[in-house]
């Protein structure tokens, strides 16, 4: 009994210590903002409630002196954190906040680069080879090649270019949805997500340049020379090693007074959650979600919130056969990820029954919910799938639906 005991007393020493740690993922983010040429008073709040959304944050935001001011008094403690997501282009940061930024990243801190971060701070040597590459502020040939993948017509011959051409660095043509491509497609952030996706209107950042050393470029989108762009495939997603730390690199992202369509874009969203993921612990947990976008088209949260059941159900309550499926994917998604045990089958079937007995729902979206209750619906949904056999546009859906419930019992 007594080594019983201690066996016990062991295994609940280890739990503890791995609850502890973070196991399951409990991780603080750092979010450093407060000068920027872009909308941080905007950006930086959803980037704090995307990462949190995901379970796996708790995070902060701290705030530089404004433009001009004391950045002496600048000092964040970067070492208290797992992740620090950069949203920052502004003025230097002091010495003394630069050691402490290079040290937390040596010893293995994980930043995330977000957008104009990549702008920012094109004096310091370090910082440049901690996000790879970067634009503007006066970067040249001085600051390393231009990296992007070559067009060819035969995709399989495009190969990654490093350009030590003269010339500025940084650029962009006109916002435009555009489409990405995943160049690595078993990172831990890209794994799962489909090979080409369609993002929100956004700056396609181009002709950046720098050090690119230990750089692996995740996924371009090729700049249009019909708006304005280099006609070359652009990195768009980036990681890079540093010391021991890892970092992550988005272009994307350029908010508007409302975060506009590049930060809803769900590809943005998703992309930026498994990045910080990943740089906080060099794993990606997180599934890709239903309403990912696809090859053709854009997806957009417009709350930057995951669509809920009772979201999706309203949704698919006004569904159109000429539009988007996506709300129908979702509630497919939950289904199968919740709906496990005869209980989970019967919350999602009381709350089709809901929308069949709703008179403003649409035919098409009721076909929609008697086909999936035909496969798992119980003798509950039998009076009112009956009813619907009244109804000459749901006739043939409603019957075909009871007679596989039936045969199912």
């Amino acid at each position: 009994m007594k080594k019983i005991s201690i066996h016990i007393l062991g295994l609940v020493a280890t739990i503890m210590l791995l609850t502890s740690c973070h196991w399951g993922g409990n991780y603080k983010a750092l979010i450093v903002t407060g000068q920027n040429n872009h909308m941080w008073e905007t950006s930086s709040p959803i980037l704090k409630q995307l990462l949190e959304q995901t379970g796996l944050f708790k995070a902060d935001i701290v705030k530089s002196p404004a433009k001009g001011g004391d950045m002496s008094t600048f000092n964040p403690e970067f070492s208290k954190y797992e992740v620090v997501v950069l949203d920052y282009n502004g003025d230097s940061w002091s010495e003394k906040t630069k050691a402490a930024f290079v040290k937390y990243v040596k010893d293995g801190g994980g930043v995330v680069v977000y957008h104009a971060a990549n702008n920012a701070f094109p004096e310091w040597k370090e910082y440049n080879e901690i996000i790879g590459v970067g634009g503007w502020g006066n970067r040249s040939e001085k600051d390393g090649p231009y990296f992007y993948y070559s067009v060819a017509n035969n995709k399989r011959n495009e190969k990654l270019v490093q350009d030590t051409t003269k010339g500025r660095g940084g650029s962009h043509g006109k916002q435009h949805e555009f489409k990405i491509k995943n160049r690595v497609l078993d990172h831990p952030i890209t794994k799962g997500l489909p090979v080409a996706w369609f993002h929100g209107k956004d700056e396609l950042y181009s002709e950046l340049r720098g050090p690119g050393k230990n750089m692996t470029i995740l996924a371009t989108a090729y700049a249009d020379t019909l708006m304005k762009g280099t006609g070359r495939n652009e990195p768009i997603l980036m990681t890079i090693t540093y010391g021991k730390g890892r970092i992550f690199q988005t272009v994307l992202g350029n908010a508007d007074e409302n975060g506009g369509p590049s930060m809803q874009c769900v590809g943005f969203i998703t992309t930026f959650q498994r990045g910080a993921e990943w740089a906080a612990s060099g794993e990606v947990t997180q599934e890709i979600p239903a309403d990912f976008p696809t090859a053709v088209t854009v997806s957009l949260r417009p709350n930057f919130s995951v669509m809920t059941i009772e979201d999706d159900l309203a949704k698919i309550a006004q569904y159109d056969l000429t539009k988007s499926t996506k709300y129908f994917v979702n509630l497919q998604h939950h289904m199968r990820k919740e709906a496990k045990t005869a209980s989970g089958f019967k919350k999602f079937e009381k709350m089709m029954l809901v929308v069949l007995e709703d008179k403003a729902a649409t035919v098409e979206g009721k076909k929609l919910l008697l086909g999936e209750l035909s496969w798992m619906g119980s003798s509950e949904s039998i009076p009112v799938i009956q009813k619907l056999t009244e109804n000459s546009e749901l006739k043939a859906a409603a019957e075909a639906a009871l007679e596989r419930i039936n045969t199912a019992k």
